[in-house]
């Protein structure tokens, strides 16, 4: 994880007070005033103060429009957007208009393009058509967010600096020939020497040796699989180049308009695996996030599993939720409106989890263009619409929920660890199985622990565990010798670790550690295992505790007389052989779960191991599963979210506290959460 800059959070202009100038969450959208005539505008921000907007995100896409030519430049229309904006006490969070490269700049220099694997041209026509490595692109990107600061740096609106956006979202990997100049400075950078380069990446295998840096490429459309080595380090590397893109434009902006906040939009979110935003979060001032709920059963327990560690990678300050809809979506296969109640629960559930802005695409829905179909605040109905009417309500609770602004995310019983480089390292192919997602037995330990009550840090790798009761490592595919060193002291302290199948099974290398699995873990676990047994997709086994399991098995020796067999094997070849192991270690425990149990199945062997850990749910037993929690603290405070996870009310009555929003429950003298309500219920902080 990545050492972070001092946080410092939105500048906010004394015209956006409401009252004075106290405390204030940010809410708002993605604004697109280009996209419309003049005389909308006038009408958009009367609404934004109807509905409670006090911020707008301004130019991600106006690069065209602001450079028509290679030396012409048109700021006239920004500038009075950014003056209407001001006069109408609504901040702006203004983007370096970095993301797209416009028509002239492509046709001018089409050597900026992206090129694929299997040397593919990406063409223009969408957004994000430009290589992270080219210095060409790279030069007029830095001078146009040069001449953006050097114009806005003293505008009163501007709260806040927005680079580019979503950086990677569709050009993460490129395997040009400018990326591959740069990834062999990088490869220089990181071995020193190509004889340390060959030793990491094995290359005595397949006639791979290298005599020379020149001769190495990215792992490009090849005859069979590419090194793995070589497909991980370029995978890091592709990570580091947007990095330091995202730096570039950084210091261009502070050497232009020193003391504005710096952040960009991450997407800490469903599979977006390829930036390793824990290593990002260093970059900025304060992190962003972009979250889209995806369609299935554990959709809302993604999204907060999101937030969460969104939360976590920002270090527990306040972070700025940057986009996410108010209904329907247009990139799905369908593509579903949400249902009442569903908008102010998933943006409430974020600043659970520590937002102090809420965000979305967009202010106004486009009338054309490929997001047409995309919801926004001012839908196509107009305002005079469900969809309206819900965001104006959304503010005013934001408003009445003022107070917990600045407040902190308080620490849970349990941490999830998160690591980006097992997650790349164990889906890569050439692998026992492609069917393993690591981000999916993340998250079913997530869900699994939600169902029982029990709060839950999702923390990236390299977290100090100590001040949690029990630390969960799902598929810790990657580990280290320090890493090991670091779970054992954990362990013996007092700490309760749990790890699962396709755990230490390789070193930083991916070379995988001899002598059996799981590697530099074997010790602490107590077990061995000589051979994996995964499961094809339709296979199921049994355990004699109930559970069943998928995806995966392992065949475990017991090498240490203190383990303890939760679980065994009930059926086929590894029938009464261990399924699930606990080992007393120090003063804590080392568990090892070596089968996929899904979020549901989890909840037999989880009980058991909570309680070895000392860790009991924090809600009362009628409302675990049907509700979550969430708690922030500051100002001699707890503020306790309260999230409906059903369509039915549910009386919270016994959960007591001071009801800071009352719009979040009804019900006379009962508290009752209307189906996908949300309380926020203040408590003195203990």
């Amino acid at each position: 994880m990545a050492a972070a800059r001092p946080h410092r959070w939105l500048r906010w202009p004394e015209s956006t007070a409401p009252r004075g100038s106290g405390p204030r969450l940010a809410y708002g959208a993605d604004y697109n005033p280009e996209q419309w005539p003049r005389e909308v505008w006038d009408e958009d921000v009367r609404l934004m103060r109807e509905a409670g907007v006090n911020i707008v995100s301004l130019g991600i896409f106006s690069w065209a429009r602001l450079q028509p030519g290679p030396d012409e430049w048109d700021f006239a229309w920004l500038d009075e957007a950014m003056d209407l904006l001001h006069a109408n006490g609504i901040a702006v969070d203004l983007a370096t208009a970095t993301a797209s490269p416009p028509p002239w700049l492509t046709t001018l220099h089409p050597e900026i393009l992206p090129v694929t694997a299997t040397g593919e041209t990406v063409w223009p026509g969408a957004r994000q058509h430009w290589r992270p490595t080219s210095p060409v692109f790279r030069s007029y990107a830095l001078r146009l967010a040069d001449a953006m600061a050097r114009r806005y740096a003293d505008h009163p609106a501007l709260a806040a600096w927005h680079v580019s956006n979503e950086l990677g979202c569709h050009n993460i990997y490129d395997y040009s020939d400018d990326a591959a100049a740069a990834f062999r400075t990088w490869l220089r950078d990181r071995y020193g020497t190509v004889e340390q380069l060959n030793a990491a990446w094995g290359t005595a295998f397949w006639s791979q040796h290298y005599t020379a840096f020149d001769q190495v490429l990215p792992p490009r459309l090849a005859a069979s699989h590419p090194n793995p080595t070589q497909q991980l380090d370029f995978k890091r590397f592709s990570s580091d180049v947007l990095k330091g893109y995202l730096r570039a434009e950084r210091e261009v902006l502070e050497a232009a308009a020193p003391g504005i906040p710096v952040t960009s939009n991450f997407m800490v979110m469903g599979e977006s695996r390829g930036m390793n935003y824990a290593d990002w979060a260093g970059e900025v001032d304060f992190v962003s996030n972009d979250h889209y709920m995806r369609p299935g059963a554990q959709a809302l327990d993604e999204l907060s599993f999101s937030a969460n560690l969104t939360g976590n990678i920002a270090g527990g300050r306040p972070w700025f939720l940057m986009e996410h809809s108010t209904s329907a979506v247009n990139w799905q296969p369908v593509n579903r409106a949400k249902a009442p109640g569903e908008t102010a629960r998933d943006s409430l559930l974020h600043v659970a989890h520590g937002a102090d802005a809420v965000c979305f695409f967009q202010w106004r829905q486009s009338a054309a263009g490929a997001e047409k179909y995309h919801s926004a605040m001012v839908p196509h109905a107009g305002p005079d619409s469900a969809v309206f009417r819900s965001v104006a309500e959304l503010g005013a609770r934001l408003e009445r929920l003022a107070p917990l602004t600045g407040s902190h995310r308080k620490r849970a019983p349990v941490a999830i660890v998160f690591d980006w480089e097992s997650w790349w390292a164990c889906e890569q192919d050439s692998h026992p199985s492609s069917l393993l997602r690591y981000r999916q037995e993340a998250l079913d330990w997530y869900s699994a622990l939600l169902s029982r009550g029990v709060r839950a840090d999702v923390v990236p790798l390299g977290t100090p565990l100590e001040d949690y009761r029990m630390a969960i490592a799902p598929v810790l595919h990657m580990v280290t010798e320090e890493r090991a060193k670091e779970l054992v002291r954990y362990a013996e302290g007092g700490g309760h670790l749990v790890a699962t199948y396709f755990s230490g099974v390789v070193d930083e290398n991916d070379h995988a550690w001899l002598g059996g699995y799981p590697g530099p873990l074997r010790e602490l676990m107590g077990i061995r295992i000589e051979e994996f047994a995964p499961l094809q997709a339709d296979e199921q086994v049994r355990l004699d505790d109930g559970g069943v399991g998928t995806l995966w098995s392992d065949d475990i020796t017991v090498t240490d007389p203190r383990v303890e067999v939760l679980a065994s094997y009930a059926e086929g070849p590894r029938a009464g052989q261990a399924a699930i192991t606990r080992r007393q270690a120090g003063m804590g425990s080392a568990a090892y779960v070596s089968t996929r149990l899904g979020a549901q199945g989890l909840a037999g062997v989880l009980s058991r191991l909570l309680a070895s850990a000392g860790v009991s749910g924090e809600l009362p037993p009628g409302l675990r599963g049907r509700v979550e929690l969430a708690v922030r603290v500051g100002g001699g405070a707890e503020y306790w979210f309260v999230v409906n996870r059903t369509a039915e009310p549910v009386d919270i009555a016994g959960l007591g506290g001071e009801l800071l929003d009352p719009a979040g429950a009804a019900g006379g003298g009962t508290r009752v959460l209307p189906p996908r309500g949300v309380a926020v219920l203040r408590h003195p902080a203990g």
